[in-house]
């Protein structure tokens, strides 16, 4: 091997056009830059979201409104769930963890039992936080709740 036969590995390297070296090689002048312009000079860098001078878009979009950062989100699950979940799984205590390993929710979701639907069967369920009507048809079916 010799280093004046070293070549780079198959597929390394795309021939590109070396740009700004001279008018010979066919790409000097304005070296593909074109003419004038902020985007022909040295150090020019667009800012995101810059539209040519026009006024940009989260500028011309009316804000509104307010997003409280101290909001917790509950994943809502009723009790028809609950229902087909003690019918399929045939448990009778329904955790978070059993939500959880029947996808009805991810681990890191709070839950809130809602009332839709009926309930059927004795169920025991533990959960972040029940609706009136949903802890009263669990209750009233001989089930227990248990707020986390």
């Amino acid at each position: 091997m010799k280093l004046n036969t070293l070549q780079p590995a198959e597929g390394s390297t795309k021939n590109k056009k070396r740009i700004g070296r001279g008018q010979g090689s066919g790409k000097g002048g304005t070296s593909t830059r074109g003419h004038k312009g902020a985007k022909s000079r040295s150090g020019y860098s667009r800012k995101s979201g810059f539209e040519g001078g026009q006024m940009p878009l989260q500028r011309r979009v009316p804000k509104f409104g307010f997003t409280n950062p101290n909001r917790v989100e509950y994943k809502a699950i009723n009790l028809d769930t609950l229902q087909q979940l003690a019918e399929s799984a045939k448990v009778e205590a329904i955790t978070i963890d059993t939500l959880v390993e029947h996808g009805l929710a991810a681990k890191s979701d709070l839950i809130k039992v809602l009332g839709r639907g009926e309930l059927k069967t004795k169920v025991d369920v533990t959960a972040h936080k029940f609706s009136a009507t949903a802890a009263a048809a669990i209750e009233k079916q001989g089930g227990t709740v248990t707020t986390l």
